[in-house]
């Protein structure tokens, strides 16, 4: 038996009836031997449709399509020849064909059917009528008539597929289809090859090959221009800037891809893998622009030209400098900061601190700086969860506190005076090694705490200039906030208030504001006289990790790079042969109108919340309040503590002499009871007093713990 679906096969161009009843021409695209049914395609207005038609309608409007419902006998069995015509198209009237005899069967639904010989019914064959003239021919021979049904038979063949060939004229619709048919087939074949060829040149082992050559391929495509010694350092007040590393020994070993670009002196680009609905992968290219941008083979020296140097000058004519690397732990910041790295050795004399100090001690040689006669001073310090600890004086606790004047003094910090460059690399070995440090949620060993190291200028004791030269704590334990473990939150909320506070105070520095959010964290508090100066200057580094595991926590530090200083490019720009179109966008000078009519007495931390909703919900900025709440009443608790303790020394003094007196035969018995009652009533009125704030103190660790719960954070808004 012939195949249901007759002559049709998977591109067969058909005619058919739309619902409105068009009829118009489309292609099949699949055939569904289930329901005896076929999927068709075409063009309309553009766009590509479709829908799945039964078979009988599909044979109703396209007889030539349709199946022979039997299979023709052999010539040895043909009988002579009947000649007979079928009714046909217009298109193929004046052509020869056979019609059915009278006696046959017709189709089931009365249409055009291919034509059929039946067996005869007798060995007597009825001559054909006459024809009209000329005169009837001789009467052929069988032979002749069985040679002369198979020509016949050829002729009607020609005639079907001349016939479904001009019934099918193509339109423009049909011709488009055609054309991204082919266009089709072959970006399938272009691609296949190229998965061939690539998968010949991959090592197979290697993961996510196929997002490893789409970078390959765009970078191709870039215009290098990187950042050289030869480049004009520009001056900032405010300095953003980024440094990317090159893969570290865990990357290479797991094979972790390369997804950072710097094209330019001033541009990152970084590679986002992303996956379609469909599964299939690409690439978002997300581009940033800063003031100077590092790639992986920049050294120390240079980073330290074009970002710290600049700001030495600044304190020999009386001024205020800040240097700050910030970035994911491990990302590069106390390499930066602090140092190369042999293993666990640090070569402290190629980091930025050592840098500044050697040209700090250059430019006292100057002749209008050596008549100035300056003493140069460093102090090391650590802030760790909201308290400041002394690393040059066995991490002894400090207190931040404003004097009358409200200037910010750190009790008890100890300033070391430095003759010259390796009096600092001694203080800097001291106060690394006792740095806080311990495991976060993504790194087995993270520098918990903000590391201040600073260079202070001073003339016949006063201050003349300083230097402070930051390395924070890894952006990633900001997220550190909703961890079981409260020793844990505590740090992480720190942290995260300190960098939101931090940016909020450089963005206040860049506008010259009239109020800065420095109360909002300890951080930025004990920075207070490094934002408010006419003569002050900032350099941030934001520091990035290379590889594809790293892209998320890479993403936040540059958008937070970003916030601190708006800076736009057009990524389309940098393809090669372009030149980047770099503009500058005034959102520094942007400023709500809120801004203008907050009052320096208002909360800090209100208003550091209230600038950054896109970052802290209001859950979040609850959890703020419950800390900061939390650490002022342990400072409270432990400071009054210390004081009944000291007081409780007097009280046994007291009671010693008390006691004594009691040995005499004839000691006063009523004076005894009387300075007795006197100490005790001290004793209960203090402890009294202490039991009550330590309950309350018990009371805000219950509702840190609650707060804690009910978290949710906001996600970096995407620049």
């Amino acid at each position: 038996m012939a195949s249901a679906f007759g002559k049709i096969v998977v591109g067969t161009y058909v005619e058919i009836k739309r619902s409105d009843g068009r009829i118009h021409q489309a292609m099949v695209t699949s055939l569904n031997e289930d329901n005896e049914s076929v999927t068709v395609e075409w063009i309309e207005n553009g766009d590509t449709k479709g829908k799945e038609i039964d078979l009988e309608s599909i044979f109703t409007l396209n007889p030539d399509v349709a199946p022979d419902e039997e299979i023709a006998p052999s010539p040895e069995t043909l009988p002579p020849p009947t000649p007979t015509c079928v009714k046909v198209n217009k298109i193929a009237k004046n052509r020869r064909t056979i019609a059915p005899s009278k006696s046959e069967t017709p189709s089931k639904d009365n249409r055009a059917i291919p034509t059929r010989i039946r067996p005869p019914q007798s060995q007597q064959v009825e001559p054909a009528p006459p024809p009209p003239p000329p005169p009837q021919p001789a009467q052929p021979t069988q032979a002749q008539t069985q040679q002369q049904l198979q020509n016949e038979s050829s002729h009607l063949l020609i005639s079907r597929k001349e016939l479904g060939q001009l019934s099918r004229r193509k339109s423009n619709c049909v011709k488009e289809v055609e054309k991204l048919q082919e266009k089709r087939e072959r970006r399938r074949l272009q691609q296949q090859e190229l998965r061939e060829k690539r998968a010949q040149e991959v090592d197979a082992t290697v993961p996510n090959y196929e997002i490893l050559y789409m970078i390959r391929d765009f970078r191709a495509s870039l215009d290098y221009r990187p950042l050289t010694t030869a480049d004009v350092i520009e001056e900032h007040r405010i300095c953003v800037c980024v440094r990317k590393r090159p893969l570290n020994r865990k990357e290479l070993t797991v094979k972790d891809l390369d997804v950072i670009t710097i094209p330019s002196k001033d541009v990152v680009m970084v590679h986002e893998p992303k996956q379609k609905v469909d599964l299939t992968r690409f690439l978002e290219n997300q581009t940033f622009r800063f003031d100077y941008a590092f790639d992986e083979s920049t050294a120390n020296e240079m980073v330290y030209r074009f970002t710290a140097r600049p700001l030495v000058e600044t304190i020999f004519e009386r001024g205020m400098a800040t240097c700050f690397a910030y970035g994911q732990t491990g990302s590069g910041k106390t390499h930066t900061m602090g140092g190369d790295f042999s293993g666990k050795n640090q070569d402290c004399s190629k980091g930025i601190y050592a840098l500044a100090a050697r040209d700090v001690f250059l430019m006292l040689k100057k002749p209008n700086y050596k008549k100035l006669e300056l003493q140069v001073y460093a102090t090391f310090f650590e802030i760790y969860s909201g308290k400041v600890f002394d690393l040059l004086n066995r991490k002894a606790k400090l207190r931040v506190l404003e004097d009358g004047k409200q200037q910010v003094q750190v009790v008890g910090l100890q300033e070391k005076e430095v003759k010259c460059t390796e009096d600092v690399l001694k203080l800097i070995e001291v106060g690394n090694s006792c740095r806080t440090s311990g495991q976060t949620s993504a790194n087995a060993h993270s520098s918990r705490s903000h590391a201040v190291f600073q260079l202070i200028l001073r003339r016949r004791g006063k201050m003349h200039g300083k230097f402070s030269l930051i390395d924070l704590a890894g952006n990633e334990r900001g997220a550190d906030t909703s961890s079981a473990d409260r020793q844990t939150r505590l740090e992480g909320a720190e942290i995260n208030k300190s960098l939101l506070a931090l940016k909020e105070c450089i963005r206040a520095l860049g506008r010259n504001k009239p109020h800065t959010p420095f109360r909002a964290s300890k951080l930025t508090q004990v920075l207070r006289d490094s934002f408010i100066g006419e003569n002050s200057r900032t350099c941030m580094i934001a520091t990035i990790s290379p590889g594809m595991t790293s892209c998320e926590n890479t993403l936040n530090t540059l958008r937070y790079a970003n916030r601190v200083k708006e800076l736009t490019v057009d990524p389309n720009q940098m393809m090669e042969g372009g030149r980047p179109n770099i503009q500058s966008v005034n959102q520094l000078d942007i400023l709500d109108e809120e801004w203008l009519s907050i009052s320096p007495q208002r909360d800090d931390l209100k208003l550091l919340c209230e600038q950054n909703e896109e970052e802290v919900s209001p859950q979040l900025f609850t959890f703020h309040e419950v800390v900061s709440q939390l650490v002022e009443m342990e400072e409270q608790v432990l400071e009054d503590h210390r004081a009944v303790f000291q007081e409780s020394i007097r009280w046994l003094e007291d009671e010693k002499v008390l006691l004594e007196m009691t040995e005499e035969v004839d000691y006063d018995v009523e004076s005894y009871a009387t300075q007795l009652e006197q100490i005790l009533d001290q004793k209960i009125e203090i402890l009294s007093e202490l039991r009550d704030k330590v309950k309350s103190f018990r009371s805000a660790l219950q509702e840190e713990e609650q707060a804690s719960k009910q978290i949710n954070p906001k996600r970096p808004r995407a620049l």
